[in-house]
């Protein structure tokens, strides 16, 4: 812990008192702060993990829009925005992790709990607003525009097919009776990946990773969390998350009052569905190869892997 306190007074000037761990997600630790008597959320990306380069590449391209969106658009108060240090970075680091400072939400995380109706609404409504800003924006995006990429598809190809180096024989027996549905689903990405930069499809941003782990309600708002994943995308990058969900027609009334012409292309829909499906594999698959566990973490990500697979089938 006097490691991070050590890297929070160097780049923000601010005397720690306190770190309360909290749960975190897929890709960071994350603390609930207190220096100088005021409260901060901390997200720290551990640099052991194979996967915090992923996570980590773009902060100084969407903290920015984030900022943007804060002061210009009607998501003030319904998105996080990320503090600057004090050479007004949006991050910095230390030996052991790269960190992203926040003012602390009081809140509380939606998690397994299903939306209610006015929760559904909002959702929408922040979607809505999300999805009326695209290339024109004032901010530079070129960095976060889809270009239909899946650079993880060749080494998960590779590995399907018994071409890699030999894998552990507990993720061996995991993945053993999925390959073949395994190999279809990456011959259709290819495909789809190859073909659907030809189109002319309509970029707006989009969150890309909406599920209720990344919903807070906070007194009588819901406030969307976790922006990694921001891009300049076609809107199916978000609807992905929607159209099997037993409120969807719900939020599309309120979501069609914003944007009247809305109709979802199946094709895209399709790409990022198994995009999406592909890379969760590929992230636990990522873990059980490259990352350092300890006995009882492995077994939960393994555990985790078979869930995905079984999820696929």
């Amino acid at each position: 812990m006097k490691r991070i306190e050590e890297t929070i007074y160097e780049h923000y000037g601010l005397n720690v008192s306190q770190l309360k761990p909290q749960q975190g997600g897929w890709s960071s630790l994350a603390y609930k702060m207190i220096a100088d008597n005021y409260s901060y959320f901390l997200k720290i990306y551990e640099k052991n993990r194979a996967s915090t380069p992923k996570w980590t590449a773009l902060i100084n391209e969407y903290a920015p829009v984030l900022i943007w969106l804060h002061h210009y658009s009607r998501l003030n108060r319904k998105i996080p925005v990320p503090l600057t240090t004090r050479d007004g970075d949006y991050q910095c680091a230390n030996a052991d992790g790269i960190f992203l400072l926040y003012n602390y939400i009081d809140g509380e995380t939606i998690g397994p709990r299903d939306l209610t109706e006015n929760q559904v609404v909002q959702l929408s409504d922040i979607i809505a607003e999300l999805h009326s800003y695209g290339e024109q924006l004032p901010v530079n995006t070129e960095h976060l525009k889809e270009d239909f990429s899946i650079p993880f598809v060749r080494q998960l190809n590779q590995l399907m097919k018994g071409q890699a180096s030999p894998i552990p024989s507990d993720m061996s027996e995991a993945i053993g009776q999925y390959r073949g549905q395994m190999n279809n689903l990456i011959d259709e990405i290819e495909k789809l990946s190859r073909n659907l930069p030809q189109r002319p499809l309509r970029n707006v941003l989009c969150h890309t990773d909406l599920h209720n782990w990344n919903l807070m309600q906070a007194e009588e708002q819901l406030i969307l969390i976790d922006w990694e994943g921001l891009r300049l995308a076609p809107v199916e990058a978000d609807f992905m998350f929607l159209v099997d969900q037993p409120y969807y027609d719900t939020f599309l009334d309120v979501y069609r009052k914003r944007h009247p012409d809305f109709a979802l292309k199946p094709d895209v829909l399709r790409f990022y569905q198994v995009r999406r499906r592909l890379e969760d594999i590929w992230e636990w698959i990522e873990q059980l190869l490259f990352d350092q566990q300890e006995t009882h973490e492995r077994k939960k990500t393994l555990a985790s892997l078979t869930k995905e697979l079984q999820e696929m089938a």
